[in-house]
Parts: C-alpha cells; structure tokens; sequence
C-alpha cells in the first residue's frame, strides 16, 4: 500500500513523457527521489512503532490549536492534490475500456473506491492483496512489453547512475518526475498502517520492528522502483524506435495518459489498448484506495471527529474528487490532462 503512492497514474504520466523525451536520460531523479522516500517513510513507520499514534494523531497533541489547523488545511490540499491524477487516471482507463466519459468515470472512481474499502471490515490484509494483485496487473503489462522491445541495459544503467540534463525541457520534465514523488498523505497512510501490526511493548521488540518496516519499505519501494524504471524503458526505447508510423510520433511528441497504449503493441498488438486501460485501471483504483485510506486517517486524527467509518469515508471522498468532478465537466479531457500537471505543481 506504501509502494501505490509512487505509482499512481501521475507517476505514470510523468515517467511516459519523460521517457518519449528524453529516453532514459532522467531515470537518476526517480532513483534519488525513492532513496529519499525510503528515509521519510520509515522516519514515519517509527513514529507509529515508538508511540502507538499515527502522524496526525501526534500533530493534534504536540502542537499549538492554530498550528495544527493549518497542518490539517495543508495535509488534505496534499491529499486532494495527490487524488486529481488517481482518479482522472481511473477515468481515462474506464474511457479507453468502455467509452465512459471522463466525468463520469471519476463518479464510478468515487464509487467504486466506497465499495473495495468495504474489505475494511474484513482486515487490513485482505485489502492489502486485493492492492498488491491490482499492482501485479500493472507490472506484468509493462515488464512483458519491457522484454519485448529490449532496451539497451548499458544506456539504462548509465542513465540511472549519471545526473544529466540536456535538452529542450529536461529540467521541467525532471521536476515534474519529481512532484509525482512527493506524496505527504503517504506518511500518515504509513504511521497508522504499521499501528495494525503487533509489535511487542519492550524496548527490544520496538527496535526490531523498526528494522522490519525499514526492510519491508524498502521492498516495496524496491519494486516502485523497478515498475517506473519499466515505464521510462518501455517509452524510451519506444518513441526512439526507427519503425514508428508518423500517427505514433505524433503521439509521441505529446504523451499523456489517454494516448499512450499503442506503447504496447509491440506484446498485444490490436488488444493493446484494452491490456493499458486494465493496467491503467489497476494503477488509479489501487491508488485511489490508499489516497481515501490516508484521507480517513487524516480527519479523524487532527479533528477527532466522533463519526461511522463509512461516513467519515463519504466525506472525504467527495472532498477529494471534487475539483476533478467540476473540470472534467467543463474542460474535458484536455482540462483533466492539464489538472493533473497543476496537482503535481501544488505537491512540488
């Protein structure tokens, strides 16, 4: 659940345009932005190991009222902010599925994203393996068109251990790769979630604990890695392609969410399209889950709200979806491609 932060269909797009970009050439930011993740993630595992309350929780008693109010204001912008791209993301795979329009979709989004929390009441676990079969879906798209195109390993490596920056808008593309990283409702998801776990009350116990969130981080992180590593490699190795019809370079120059499943013809052919919005799919709704999940964790630990869980779920799920509702509706899709880039703006 951890991992599904850093591949929400933000990451997606963000890691497709810079891949058709500039090929593997920004593969360093992504990975200097997970190690930095790793640090800030387990700092916050260890605040729920070491005093038994999640991050909001600890706000609400260690600050002053007005401090913590404008803490509060800030976490849920960071949480509608990392929304906008998960569910505009979930719509566009239901438009590519099934020709929902994409304001409609972001009302299934909604929905739907109700529905699967309702595993809530059957454990922790089980929502954690519904997440990890949906990233499962994602990865398998794009680790089976990664070994059919076959990118060179020494030009991925070098680009993921030399720093560079050339070209026409290399630093905004490695910005924005960036902002895709930054996800502060992640580290309250994860100062409650290690709270679900039994973790022995001496002072060894919560010291081993710590180790083992720290390793389970890291594999999970470990595997955000690998996943966006794919999708650069994948574009890269695609849009620099000497067989690419003049449709595809057009799609090229201008790479977004809605426009980039002939990436994996080369593995599917004519069913491609159908194959990306499932991956597509799995990555938004998957996303959208922790994204409701945090935001819970959030409202109940700054405000205290005495309230049923599905209701404090209602509410800010519809606090969440509401600017991506209102510019879906009046922009389009045009509008919510663009709203993605101001929600990773807003994160930077």
């Amino acid at each position: 659940m951890v991992s599904l932060a850093y591949l929400d269909p933000g990451n997606l797009e963000t890691d497709l345009q810079a891949g058709a970009n500039h090929r593997y050439e920004l593969l360093w930011v992504i990975l200097i932005g997970l190690i930095f993740a790793l640090i800030i993630q387990s700092l916050a595992a260890n605040l729920g190991v070491v005093t038994g309350k999640h991050l909001a929780e600890i706000c609400k008693s260690e600050y002053p009222k007005p401090v913590m109010i404008c803490l509060w204001l800030l976490a849920e912008v960071a949480v509608i902010a990392a929304d906008i791209p998960e569910v505009i993301g979930t719509a566009f795979a239901f438009y590519l599925l099934f020709r929902i329009p994409v304001w409609i979709g972001v009302l299934i989004t909604g929905s739907s994203t109700l529905l699967l929390l309702g595993l809530q009441r059957y454990g922790v676990r089980k929502l954690e393996f519904l997440i990890s079969m949906l990233v499962f879906v994602m990865a398998a798209c794009f680790f089976g068109e990664l070994s059919i195109v076959k990118p060179p390993a020494k030009e991925v490596l070098k680009g993921l251990f030399i720093p560079k920056l050339k070209g026409n808008g290399a630093t905004g593309d490695a910005i924005a790769l960036l902002g895709a990283l930054v996800m502060p409702h992640n580290l309250f998801l994860h100062s409650a979630l290690v709270l679900s776990r039994k973790t022995p009350s001496s002072v060894r116990g919560i010291k081993d604990a710590c180790g083992f969130f720290l390793y389970e981080s890291g594999f999970a992180l470990f595997v955000a890695l690998l996943i966006n590593i794919a999708v650069i490699s994948v574009s890269g190795t695609v849009c620099f392609g000497e067989n690419l019809s003049a449709e595809d370079i057009d799609k090229c120059s201008d790479l977004s969410l809605d426009n980039s499943s002939f990436l994996l013809k080369n593995v599917l052919g004519r069913s491609s399209s159908i194959v990306y919005g499932v991956a597509l799919l799995a990555s938004g709704q998957s996303s959208t889950i922790t994204g409701t999940y945090a935001g819970q964790y959030i409202m109940q630990g700054f405000l205290d709200i005495k309230m049923k869980t599905w209701l404090r779920n209602l509410m800010t799920r519809c606090i969440a979806i509401a600017p991506s509702l209102v510019v879906s509706i009046i922009g389009g899709s045009n509008g919510a491609g663009r709203l993605i880039i101001i929600a990773s703006v807003l994160l930077c």
